[in-house]
């Protein structure tokens, strides 16, 4: 199974259109673009009842006591931690490509509404799947401006105090069952749980993104 993109090469920088946040030279950052980038895929393998796409980063800090923190900075070799940016369940395998911004499009505060989510190909037939809440979720608990449920896609916001460039994997799997054997709300981390067992094939690719242009 081959999986690839149009907006960003494999190993290289995602633009930040598909970010959260980009630097900005007044206030560190600044909200950006928090598209989904497109995605396509071939090769899927035949026994294929859907499919499930994932998006980690490998690289968040797994303590944030220093995220963030005027002052202080997280060095490269600080002990780091899965932070799930995307699961989006049961896709059919007569899909074969996802559009840039088709599924998420601008941060929303309080995050976008899910699990359910249409998804329209390109010949006009639409598809409903199914999106589980992102890590942002548990990250703005304590904020009431932001605080909420972020189901599908939110992209990269790096800490920008982290001198660590960080790695954004897009995991597509090919499963045997055509709905991922989960109910009502669930998170990235629940999703790879219940695909357990029901893996076919895989294929992936990474982007990179950073916020300190010091981060290597």
């Amino acid at each position: 199974m081959k999986l690839w993109s149009d907006s960003f090469k494999n190993g290289g920088v995602i633009p930040a259109e598909f970010a959260f946040a980009e630097p900005d030279p007044h206030n560190r950052v600044k909200l950006a673009g928090n598209r989904n980038p497109h995605l396509a895929w071939d090769d899927v393998p035949n026994g294929t009842e859907s499919l499930l796409l994932l998006c980690i980063d490998g690289d968040a800090p797994a303590d944030g006591a220093k995220v963030n923190q005027e002052g202080k900075t997280l060095d490269a070799s600080d002990e780091r931690a899965d932070f799930y940016h995307w699961a989006l369940a049961d896709i059919p395998p007569v899909l074969s490509a996802i559009a840039a911004g088709q599924l998420a499009d601008g941060v929303v505060p309080k995050g976008k509404s899910g699990p359910d989510a249409i998804l329209t190909a390109q010949n006009g037939a639409t598809h409903q799947l199914r999106q589980g809440v992102n890590d942002y979720t548990s990250w703005f608990a304590a904020d009431p401006a932001m605080a909420g449920d972020y189901f599908g896609y939110d992209g990269p916001c790096p800490p920008w105090n982290d001198l660590r460039v960080h790695h954004y994997v897009f995991r597509l799997y090919a499963l045997d069952v055509p709905r991922l054997p989960l109910e009502g709300r669930f998170t990235c981390a629940q999703a790879c749980e219940a695909m357990r067992g029901h893996i076919l094939d895989e294929a992936q690719i990474i982007g990179t993104y950073r916020l300190n242009s010091q981060a290597r």
